[in-house]
C-alpha cells in the first residue's frame, strides 16, 4: 500500500473515532457517478474521509448545490477512471501533488481562473509556488503533511534526530524498526541522508542509496505502511518510518511516542483541488474551491483529519494545542529542506524500481 491506500482502508476504522470529538458524521458516498451535473448539483471524486454530511449541508445552504461525492483509494485508480470515461461527471477532483503535475501534462485541467478563486492569498508561502504545480496555475492545496520517525522515547537511549539515526543504532534497533513499503520514499530518505535530493535522477547517486540500505536491510522488521501501528503500540516496535498524519492519530494511544522530522530533510505530501477539463460545471468548481478555502472549513477540516492546514488563516483559528503540536506543523531547519514527491521519468522510475526489487525480495 502507498500513503493514500493506506489512508482510505484506514479511515473507515478510525473515523468514528475521530469525528466523534468534533460532531462529524461521514458523508452517504457513490461508487459511481453516471448522471451529469446540472447547475444545482456537484459531483466530486475525492480520497475517503475528506466529505461527511455536515459538511455537505453547509455548503448546500450557502449556495443552493447538491454535493455527490465518490471516493477513490489511489491517484494511479483515479487518473485510469478518468481516462476511461473521458472525465466522467466530476467537476472538482482531489489528486496529490505529484498526480497534478502528471494531470496538467496530459492536458485533464483546466487552468485556473484565479479572478474567481477567493483566499490565494492567504496560503503560507511555500504553498504559493510549489514545484509540482509553480504559480497554482492548476491547483488549489487543501492539506500536506510530512514523512518521518515515529519512536518510543522510554525504551531508547537516545532519541532519533536524522535519518542516519537507523544506521548508527542498528544494532539497538535490529528487528525492531520498519520502513514504508513505498520506494520513492525509503530511497528518497536515505538519498537525504547522503545529501541528495528526494527526488534524484543521477543513477550513482541512486545506486548509493541502495547500497546504503543494503546494509540496513537485516535490522529492518519489515517495509510496510500500516502494520507498524499495532506493533509499535504493543512494544515490538521502537522506531517506525510513518506519515505525520498517522503519527498524529497513534501517538494519543500512547503518551511515550513521538514523531521527529529528521533534521536533513524529509517528504511534504500535498493533497489538492483541480477542475478537470471536462467538467460540467465550472461554477459550482469554484463555488467548492471558495468553500474549502474558507479559514473555519479549512480549519475544521485540520482537527478532523489530523492533516495540516496550508492556510494562514484556518491556522490562526485552530487552538494553540495544535498549533504547537510539531508532529503536525514542524518547524524548520527541518520543514525548510523538505521536497514534494515528484515524477522523475521512465527509464529512472525503471531504475528505482529494480533496487527497490532487489531490496525487498532478498
Amino acid at each position: 500500500m502507498d500513503r493514500r491506500q493506506f489512508l482510505q482502508v484506514s479511515s473507515a476504522a478510525f473515523s468514528g473515532l475521530a469525528l466523534s470529538g468534533c460532531g462529524w458524521t461521514l458523508a452517504s458516498i457513490n461508487t459511481t457517478a453516471t448522471a451529469q451535473d446540472s447547475a444545482d448539483e456537484l459531483y466530486l471524486y475525492t480520497w475517503a474521509g475528506y466529505t461527511d454530511d455536515d459538511l455537505l449541508a453547509r455548503f448546500r445552504e450557502e449556495t443552493g448545490i447538491r454535493v455527490i461525492a465518490d471516493v477513490f483509494d489511489s491517484n494511479e485508480a483515479m487518473l485510469a477512471r478518468l481516462q476511461a470515461s473521458g472525465g466522467g461527471a466530476y467537476s472538482i477532483i482531489y489528486p496529490s501533488d505529484y498526480m497534478v503535475q502528471k494531470m496538467a501534462a496530459l492536458g485533464l485541467l483546466i487552468e485556473l481562473d484565479k479572478s474567481q478563486v477567493v483566499g490565494l492569498d492567504q496560503l503560507f508561502d511555500r504553498f504559493q509556488n510549489p514545484i509540482y504545480d509553480p504559480g497554482n496555475r492548476y491547483s488549489v492545496p487543501l492539506s500536506w503533511g510530512t514523512t518521518g520517525l515515529i519512536y518510543n522515547k522510554a525504551k531508547l537511549g537516545e532519541i532519533p534526530q536524522d535519518w542516519d539515526y537507523l544506521w548508527e543504532h542498528q544494532g539497538e534497533l535490529s528487528k525492531r524498526m520498519t520502513l514504508l513499503n513505498d520506494v520513492r520514499e525509503v530511497m528518497g530518505a536515505t538519498l537525504r541522508s547522503l545529501g541528495y535530493s528526494y527526488n534524484s535522477t543521477n543513477p550513482d547517486e541512486i545506486e548509493a542509496a541502495y547500497d546504503k540500505l543494503r546494509v540496513l536491510k537485516p535490522a529492518i522488521a519489515s517495509f510496510t505502511s500500516d502494520a507498524w501501528r499495532n506493533q509499535i503500540l504493543s512494544g515490538d516496535l521502537l522506531v517506525a518510518m510513518c506519515y505525520s498524519s498517522d503519527a498524529n492519530e497513534a501517538m494519543p494511544e500512547n503518551e511515550d511516542l513521538e514523531y521527529v522530522l529528521p533534521l536533513s530533510g524529509s517528504s511534504l505530501f500535498t493533497d489538492t483541488l483541480v477542475i478537470p477539463r471536462t467538467a460540467p460545471n465550472i461554477a459550482g468548481a469554484y463555488a467548492w474551491i471558495n468553500f474549502m478555502l474558507q479559514p473555519d472549513i479549512a480549519a475544521q477540516i485540520c482537527e478532523r483529519l489530523s492533516f495540516a492546514t496550508p492556510i494562514r488563516s484556518a491556522f490562526e483559528l485552530l487552538p494553540p494545542e495544535i498549533q504547537d503540536n510539531v508532529s503536525l506543523f514542524p518547524p524548520d531547519p527541518g520543514l525548510g529542506l523538505c521536497e514534494g514527491i515528484a515524477p522523475v521519468g521512465d527509464s529512472i522510475s525503471e531504475l528505482y524500481e529494480r533496487y527497490w526489487t532487489r531490496l525487498t525480495s532478498g
